[in-house]
């Protein structure tokens, strides 16, 4: 199985930037989606930006500009530079992988990290 293990999180002011990582360790992840995803206290949790296996990228509407997801350290990482931070950005952040293609989108993500909290003052 697949581990996740997610990093870089922490506290910035409004305009900051911090960069998230997350490493996979175990079976390699193989042909599948990889992807950002937050949730906000009190509120349902969000795509923000998703990598297919072809390379192609995606992400929130909110964050285009700000956000740039990659893999540079290779396919079983994944990497979120958040630039331009907002109070808005506040959020617990979780990695994700073993995402399906499907229909156009990534589905049923089969793996998790625990998160890393990213609070924007």
């Amino acid at each position: 199985h697949v581990q996740l293990v997610e990093s870089g999180g922490g506290s910035v002011q409004a305009g900051g930037s911090l960069r998230l990582s997350c490493v996979a360790s175990g079976d390699t992840i193989g042909r599948h989606c990889m992807g950002w995803f937050r949730q906000a206290p009190g509120k349902e949790r969000e795509g923000v930006a998703v990598i297919d296996s072809d390379g192609a990228t995606s992400s929130l509407g909110s964050v285009k500009g700000r956000f740039t997801i990659s893999q540079t350290g290779g396919p079983n990482t994944l990497d979120l530079q958040m630039n331009s931070l907002k109070p808005e950005d506040t959020a617990m952040c979780y990695c994700a992988a073993g995402g399906i293609w499907w229909q156009g989108r990534c589905h049923e993500y089969k793996y998790w990290g625990q998160g890393t909290q990213v609070t924007v003052s």
